[in-house]
C-alpha cells in the first residue's frame, strides 16, 4: 500500500500555506510597492512583524503545546536573533558611513583606523571606543547569520541540560526560564555588555547595500521573507509532530514516567526540543527587528514571553495553526487598540480608554479561556469539523 505524501495526510499545513500565500499576495498588490497602495508602507511592516511573531508563536507551541514545557524565556532567544542580525546592520551601514567621511582625508584611512573610527561612532553614546569582543565577526553577514541560529541555541542547549538532566519540570521549569531571561535582560542593561546597553541598536531599518531602495519596497522583501520563513517553520514543525517523534513528545507531555519507564530517553527528547524551539524563534526575531527599526534589552522584559503563551492559549494550544491563529489575531488587535484608533467606550460616569485597558482586557480573555475554552479559537474549527463529519 501507498503511503500518502505529508501534505495530503495533513491538510491542515495546505489549508496555512495556501491561506499564507494568498495573504502574501494581497498584500503585495495592495501595496504602495507593487500595487494600488491601499495598504501604506507602516501597515505592510505591521503585518511582516506579526508573521515573524506568529512563527514564534508556533514555536512555543512545540515546547508548551506538544511536549508540556511552558517556557517563559522564549522572548530570551527571540531578542537574540535580532542583536545577532542587527550587529551586522549597525555595523555595516556606520562602517559606510565612516569611510564615506573619512574618503576625503589627505591619505586614505587604515583597516584598522577604519575599525577603530567605526567603533568610536557606534559605543561613543555608552562612553566607549573600542570594539568589544562580540562584535568580532560583525564585519561578516555570513556569519552574524550564523550566530542567528547559533547563540539561541547554544544557550537553550546549556540551559536544557542543566535542567533536564536535574529533572526539573512544571512551574519550577518554567520559573528558571523566566529567570534565565530577567538575568540576560539585566546583563544586557550595562553599558559594558557589548551590546550598548539601555540604547540597544538602533537604525536596524536602513540596509547596508540597498541605500537606493524605499522603505516601501523594503518592507515587502521582508513580507515576503517572513512569510517564507514562516511557512518553512510551519512545515517542519507540523513534520515534526506528525511522525513517531511526535507521538513520543505528546506521551512525555501526557506521561512522563510511563515514557521513561518504556526506555525513551526522555531528556534527550526535551533536550532537542526546546533547542530546536529556540533557533526557530531566533530565525523570526532575526527577521522582526530589521522591521521594528530597533532592538534593546527591554525587548527581553519576561512580560513578553507571557504575551506569547497567552497567544498560544487562546489560539488554541496543541494545534500549530491555533498558534498562528492566535498570535495573529491578539498582534493586530493590539497594534489596533494601542495604536488609538479604537473608539473608546463610554460607560455610565467613566470613559475606558483601550490605549490603558487592553491590557486589561488580554489578560481577562486568557481567564475566560483558559476556562470555558481550554481549547481556544481552534476548538471551535475542531467542534465545527466533528458537526461536518457526523452531519455526512
Amino acid at each position: 500500500m501507498t503511503r500518502k505524501p505529508f501534505i495530503l495526510r495533513n491538510p491542515s499545513v495546505l489549508v496555512m500555506l495556501a491561506a499564507l500565500a494568498v495573504f502574501t499576495v494581497a498584500v503585495t498588490l495592495m501595496s504602495q510597492a507593487y500595487g494600488s497602495g491601499a495598504v501604506p508602507t507602516s501597515m505592510v511592516k505591521v503585518l511582516g512583524k506579526t508573521l515573524c511573531l506568529a512563527l514564534a508563536a508556533v514555536a512555543m507551541d512545540l515546547v508548551w503545546g506538544y511536549i508540556g514545557i511552558l517556557s517563559l524565556g522564549q522572548m530570551a532567544f527571540f531578542a537574540l536573533g535580532g542583536y545577532m542580525i542587527g550587529q551586522w546592520l549597525m555595523y555595516a551601514r556606520t562602517e559606510a558611513i565612516v569611510a564615506t567621511s573619512l574618503a576625503q582625508a589627505p591619505i586614505p584611512p587604515t583597516p584598522l583606523e577604519l575599525q577603530e573610527a567605526t567603533a568610536s561612532q557606534i559605543f561613543g553614546v555608552v562612553g566607549s571606543s573600542d570594539l568589544p569582543m562580540v562584535w568580532s565577526f560583525a564585519h561578516s553577514l555570513p556569519l552574524q547569520l550564523l550566530l542567528v541560529v547559533a547563540v539561541p541555541g547554544l544557550l537553550a542547549l546549556l540551559f536544557g541540560w542543566l535542567a533536564f538532566r536535574s529533572r526539573v519540570n512544571g512551574v519550577y521549569l518554567s520559573i528558571l526560564t523566566q529567570a534565565m531571561t530577567l538575568a540576560l535582560a539585566l546583563w544586557l542593561f550595562q553599558n559594558d555588555s557589548g551590546f550598548r546597553g539601555n540604547n540597544g541598536l538602533s537604525g536596524l531599518q536602513n540596509i547596508p547595500g540597498l541605500d537606493g531602495v524605499s522603505q516601501a519596497r523594503l518592507s515587502i522583501w521582508f513580507l515576503w521573507a517572513s512569510a517564507a520563513a514562516l511557512g518553512l517553520g510551519y512545515v517542519l514543525i507540523a513534520w515534526l509532530v506528525g511522525g513517531k517523534f511526535g507521538s513520543v513528545i505528546r506521551a512525555i507531555r501526557d506521561d512522563e514516567t510511563r515514557v521513561r519507564f518504556l526506555g525513551y530517553p526522555v531528556e534527550g527528547f526535551k533536550l532537542v526540543v526546546f533547542t530546536l524551539a529556540a533557533m526557530i524563534t531566533a530565525v523570526a526575531g532575526a527577521l522582526y527587528y530589521p522591521q521594528a527599526g530597533i532592538i534593546n534589552p527591554a525587548e527581553l522584559a519576561p512580560i513578553a514571553s507571557i504575551y506569547l503563551a497567552v497567544w498560544v492559549a487562546i489560539g488554541g494550544r496543541g494545534r500549530l495553526y491555533g498558534a498562528v491563529i492566535g498570535a495573529v489575531a491578539v498582534s493586530l488587535l493590539s497594534s489596533w487598540f494601542t495604536g488609538g484608533r479604537a473608539p473608546d467606550l463610554a460607560l455610565p460616569g467613566y470613559v475606558v480608554k483601550w490605549v490603558d485597558w487592553w491590557q486589561v482586557a488580554l489578560g481577562l480573555s486568557f481567564v475566560l479561556v483558559t476556562l470555558f475554552a481550554p481549547r481556544g479559537i481552534a476548538g471551535f474549527f475542531d467542534l465545527f469539523t466533528r458537526r461536518r463529519e457526523s452531519g455526512s
